[in-house]
């Protein structure tokens, strides 16, 4: 996989005076069909989160409220995402490190992903992904 792969998604969004609402149904815009959701937030000042990647597990992050930079990275190439608004999703593919930091004061990143909670899917430690990346 390639972090060319990841992408920012724009969900669809109706606006109006009372408020704005945004949706996102499994499998229409989003890649995968939806097997879990799980959001992070109260996170502290200065703290990363995430720190792995997934064999085969596929996710889209977003910003539900306040931001956050995702640092995505393949093996050989490192790109980092600034997410901000609550309509945009990043899809990361299998086997990309994450790393989420730089998060503002009561930011919540809510992750969609394609598989249940599988610990087996996860690379922990970098050097591993790093190996396998390059044994592929």
């Amino acid at each position: 996989m390639s972090v060319e792969l990841c992408r920012v998604i724009e969900l669809p969004r109706i606006p109006e005076a009372r408020g704005n609402l945004t949706f996102i149904e499994s499998g229409r815009h989003i890649p995968f069909d939806i097997r879990r959701v799980y959001y992070l937030y109260d996170v502290p000042g200065g703290a990363s989160r995430a720190g792995h990647a997934h064999k085969n597990l596929q996710q889209v992050l977003v910003a539900m409220s306040g931001s956050f930079d995702v640092l995505l990275d393949d093996g050989r190439e490192k790109k980092t995402v600034h997410l901000n608004r609550s309509y945009f999703g990043l899809y990361i593919p299998s086997m990309v490190w994450r790393e989420i930091n730089n998060f503002s004061s009561g930011a919540v990143c809510m992750a969609l992903a394609s598989e249940f909670y599988d610990e087996s899917d996860y690379f922990r430690i970098y050097s591993a992904f790093a190996e396998s990346v390059h044994r592929a």
